[in-house]
């Protein structure tokens, strides 16, 4: 297993974090965990050790929310589930993993800055249908980016979002949704050599994690009125969203990809 106290000095908050977002809030700063931790090993490293306790929060969440998600939508999101999977694994060795955090991270920053300014002007846009072209274009994108960067919450909120569901069946929908992608994950995963005995141990000396942050998110989740809870829903998706174009910015102006003066 690994030993770098650094290492663990990330991934604990980084994985309590991730717990309590997909606990309570649908994602949102789930998106940040693997980003802290490669702040001290590299990104297919600490995918592969993220994936097992994401898969065991998957279990307490489906256990939890298993009866209150948007059936209604999610056959085409399953659908673009599978097709945005297997994209990111054929693309896995030729996408540039900077230039994804960039993109998702401007659609992030974007949506929620014109979802705050039209609530600003008074003009709140009314609850959205099932559509399966959006809902099957995001998930897709979800799924790819999710394989690719571990950045998949930020294209499926762009769809659920504007659906103004209840914050239960939000939250379920989205536990449901990235259950399945998990899953679908795993094989990949393995074929790419990304579970070696080290990257196991890691993950079996943070499970408790797992369990512990999920039920944090959970506790939060039946004590957040609905208001302030899709406004932090908001915030989570922006500052996600900063941090991932933050990181792809900086790692393409390090390969001299990006002038220097951009900062």
């Amino acid at each position: 297993m690994l030993t770098d106290w650094f290492f663990y000095a990330l991934a604990i908050p980084a994985f309590l974090v991730v717990g309590i977002s997909k606990g309570g809030f649908g994602s949102g700063m789930g998106s940040m965990g693997v980003p802290l931790m490669a702040l001290a090993i590299p990104v297919p490293q600490a995918a592969a050790i993220m994936l097992p306790l994401l898969m065991v929060m998957d279990a307490i969440g489906i256990w939890k929310y298993r009866t209150q998600y948007a059936r209604g939508h999610m056959g085409f999101l399953m659908v673009g589930a599978v097709l945005g999977t297997v994209l990111g694994y054929l693309a896995f060795e030729h996408l540039d993993e900077a230039w994804v955090r960039v993109i998702v991270g401007a659609v992030a920053v974007i949506f929620t800055a014109n979802d705050w300014l039209v609530a600003a002007l008074g003009r709140a846009a009314p609850a959205q249908g099932p559509s399966w072209p959006k809902g099957t274009f995001w998930s897709a994108v979800s799924g790819v980016t999710s394989f690719v960067a571990n950045a998949g919450g930020p294209p499926l909120q762009v769809y659920l979002l504007p659906l103004r569901l209840d914050k239960t069946a939000f939250v379920a929908t989205t536990v449901v949704f990235f259950a399945a992608i998990n899953a679908m994950k795993l094989g990949p995963f393995i074929y790419l050599g990304l579970f070696s005995l080290e990257n196991l141990a890691t993950s079996l000396v943070l499970l408790p994690l797992a369990p512990l942050g999920m039920a944090l998110g959970i506790w939060l989740h039946a004590r957040v009125p609905e208001k302030p809870f899709f406004f932090w829903c908001n915030v989570f998706l922006l500052l996600t969203g900063a941090k991932l174009l933050w990181d792809g910015i900086v790692t393409l102006q390090q390969r001299g990809g990006l002038p220097s003066e951009i900062f």
